[in-house]
């Protein structure tokens, strides 16, 4: 547990985008444009394609999501290139999540939101 427990504190805490992204994979296998949309759909802040590009390399790299070979539908565009969050990648995601709700926990006790 304890060698698990370093393998996901190397990644925390994720940079937003890591994290906007991982979370719009967490919900289905998307293409990446359509993470793009996602995360300007759910997060404060959009991604812009440079970033999203960027970012999708390093989270491939970190094996945190892996690119898919298969389309889910044969009409598919096939410059299209889908993305599936890892277990790995869900777990890292679920680390960093709860690292910052214990963050916000110790704001409330603060009474920032006072």
């Amino acid at each position: 547990m304890t060698q698990d427990r370093h393998r996901l504190e190397r990644f925390l805490p994720l940079p937003p985008a890591w994290l906007d992204i991982l979370l719009a994979l967490c919900t289905e296998d998307l293409h990446g444009y359509a993470v793009m949309q996602e995360v300007a759909r759910t997060a404060d802040t959009p991604l812009h394609p440079g970033t999203l590009y960027r970012a999708l390399a390093r989270l491939l790299e970190s094996e945190l999501i892996v690119e898919l070979d298969t389309r889910p539908s044969e009409g598919d565009d096939e410059r299209r290139r889908y993305y599936r969050v890892t277990d790995l990648g869900r777990a890292v995601a679920r680390a960093d999540a709860a690292r910052l709700e214990r963050v916000v926990a110790r704001a409330h006790a603060a009474k920032l939101f006072a």
